[in-house]
């Protein structure tokens, strides 16, 4: 070999799942300029080690592509990630609180505390949401919000008091201040089904200064990374403007250290002024502009206002407006012009079919046909709908909001229409394009393994078992929904997605083997090492010392991120809330009186314990304690 071609890096002892069909596995690869270079097995790419090549034993651990998200919002969620105490994942509301009342206590004026979605109270052990009058009295002083989905937001009094909602306050249409008997707010605010009433309560909150957000930004890529995260498509967002708050991503990807890839879509700001936007940004911005890390992805997910019909299923489905088609058809045209593909919001078939019937007007005159635009979420489309988005060479683009809202979605329109609600197996059989992704970090968790637990399993996150067998994936076309499929919806197809010869080195080794876990362990994955571009961008357990790009503590130090980083409060000294869950579940099930003379109420640390038995919940499982006397 010349010595001028050694790999940079070799990955060996591994079983990777490759998503390449003519060499579906491998034990190692070589990575070099931050591509793959050779995949195979040990022996034939050991021998490629040059002086300089760094070697990693994976220790017969499971490798899979790094996890791509279609449908996320990242670059405003960088910005507060640092300020929002995430409860997604807590599996009680005591914990939940408990973690509220800690980071009351740490917060300093004015300040806030905030949950800011990505959590469903059927998460909850006790299923329901804390009371006004619980958050009064944690939190008399000091303002709390708490968004939960697109659905409701919750404000203590203080932060009532902060944003100056009283008695004369009147609410956006599609939105409602619940009042008292004498008319003053309660604190209570309800999105009919207009989330705007949430959306601008929040912008209401102090920001986190330029340097601070540029810190947030990093820990969230972090989180990202944690969870095996190595690419995602950015959905822009309401009160996320252009250029303008844009300048910390830009700042991060400029020096370079952005630690995953990112595509971004740009979303209008202005009703009634959408396709004034686009002109501008059209004239300004060029689609493609940028670099394997930081590119711009054309229009969306909202071009029109009038086209927004918000999945609020505790709510009537809205009836999108008269001036829906032709708003929408000025815009979509000025698009097809100058070939910058789209990605459009549309939670009902009633509002896809609209929408096709402009997309289809556009094409007899601007041809659609490789430009790579899709519609986002699409839970109760039809097969026509399906089949008419195939015919123009559209996709679909789907994420876990049932997940979240599933017991909405039965309680309203019953557990029949539920069945396919999206009818994910149904696009994957009539061959149209289809991939996953969250739609994080409001309505939804931006855990990627929740996503793939519920395209496996068809269970909400609550439990409720949606999807019959017919509607749910197996483990590897699951897989390749978060991998090989996402990438057509950023064009850039043949260049990630599959651990491939030539294909950017992303990859990810998960903490158990996806394809051998119980189901029910999938949501709780999380990764030991993960690669973008042939580097380290997150490494812990056994491979913990090749962990190099952690980012600087997270700001400002009263910051919910240092106590209890993200996804189940995982960071949390003596034990993420998470495991205080379990713990109290097993209790729980096993019904014990007293405590346990060698654990005391430890059961699920003893009957975790890798033992030479076959019951693990047996006298001698549990070493000789009282555990087993149930």
């Amino acid at each position: 070999m010349n010595p001028n071609s050694h790999p940079d890096l070799i990955l060996h002892r591994g079983l990777f799942t490759t998503l390449d069909r003519s060499q579906p596995n491998a034990s190692a690869v070589a990575i070099r300029d931050g591509r793959f270079q050779q995949v195979g097995r040990d022996h034939e790419i050991l021998p490629l080690a040059g002086p300089n090549t760094r070697v990693i034993d994976l220790r017969g651990k499971r490798v899979l592509p790094g996890l791509i998200d279609n449908h996320i919002h990242i670059i405003r969620g960088g910005l507060n990630y640092n300020m929002e105490l995430r409860w997604d994942g807590v599996r009680s509301l005591a914990d939940a609180m408990a973690m509220l009342k800690r980071q009351v206590d740490l917060t300093p004026a004015p300040q806030w505390v905030r949950v800011v979605g990505g959590f469903t109270e059927h998460q909850f052990q006790e299923k329901r949401l804390p009371t006004l009058e619980e958050l009064n009295a944690v939190a008399p002083d000091t303002p709390v919000f708490i968004l939960h989905l697109y659905d409701r937001a919750l404000l203590n009094g203080a932060a009532l008091r902060a944003v100056g909602y009283t008695k004369d306050t009147q609410a956006p249409p599609g939105g409602e201040i619940l009042r008292d008997a004498g008319g003053n707010p309660t604190g209570l605010l309800l999105a009919k089904p207009n989330a705007g009433i949430l959306y601008a309560t929040l912008a209401k909150g102090p920001k986190l200064p330029i340097d601070y957000q540029i810190n947030s930004t990093r820990h969230f890529m972090r989180e990202l990374n944690r969870l095996g995260v190595t690419g995602a498509i950015d959905a822009g967002g309401g009160f996320q403007n252009y250029p303008q708050d844009y300048e910390v991503i830009q700042t991060l990807a400029d020096a370079g250290q952005l630690t995953l890839r990112l595509a971004y879509n740009l979303f209008t700001q202005k009703p009634k002024q959408e396709k004034e936007d686009f002109l501008q940004w059209t004239a300004s911005s060029k689609y493609k502009q940028g670099d394997d890390y930081f590119r711009h992805n054309g229009a969306g997910e909202m071009l029109v206002f009038s086209a927004a019909d918000f999945e609020d299923f505790r709510q009537p489905r809205p009836d999108m407006g008269p001036e829906m088609e032709g708003e929408l058809e000025a815009v979509v045209s000025l698009l097809a012009q100058n070939r910058w593909p789209w990605r459009l919001h549309a939670t009902y078939d009633e509002t896809i079919s609209r929408a096709l019937d402009v997309f289809e007007r556009v094409n007899q005159s601007v041809p659609l046909q490789g430009l790579n635009w899709f519609f986002d979420h699409c839970e109760t489309i039809s097969e026509q709908s399906i089949d008419r988005i195939a015919a123009l060479g559209g996709g679909i683009a789907v994420q876990h909001r049932m997940a979240y809202q599933g017991e909405y979605f039965v309680e309203r329109y019953g557990r029949g229409a539920a069945e396919a609600t999206p009818p994910v197996a149904r696009m994957l059989e009539k061959g149209v394009k289809v991939s996953a992704g969250t739609d994080a970090t409001r309505v939804a968790s931006y855990n990627p393994w929740v996503s793939l637990s519920w395209l496996v399993t068809g269970k909400t996150v609550g439990g409720l078992q949606l999807y019959p067998q017919r509607n749910c994936l197996d483990r590897e076309a699951a897989l390749r929904m978060w991998t090989d499929n996402v990438t057509w919806f950023s064009n850039e197809e043949g260049k990630k997605g599959r651990i491939e010869a030539g294909q950017l080195a992303d990859l990810m080794v998960p903490d158990r083997d996806f394809f051998a876990c119980p189901e029910s362990d999938i949501a709780d994955t999380t990764s030991l090492l993960t690669l973008v571009g042939g580097k380290v961008v997150y490494a812990s357990g056994i491979f913990q010392d090749h962990d190099e790009a952690a980012p600087p503590p997270a700001m400002p130090d009263w910051s919910p991120v240092r106590t209890f980083g993200g996804y189940a409060g995982w960071a949390d000294e003596g034990g993420a809330p998470l495991q205080a869950s379990l713990k109290r579940q097993a209790a729980a099930a096993c019904a014990c009186n007293v405590s346990c003379g060698v654990h005391g109420h430890e059961h699920a640390t003893a009957w975790s314990r890798q033992l030479p038995i076959a019951d693990l919940k047996s006298f001698w499982g549990a070493l000789g304690c009282a555990c087993w006397a149930i």
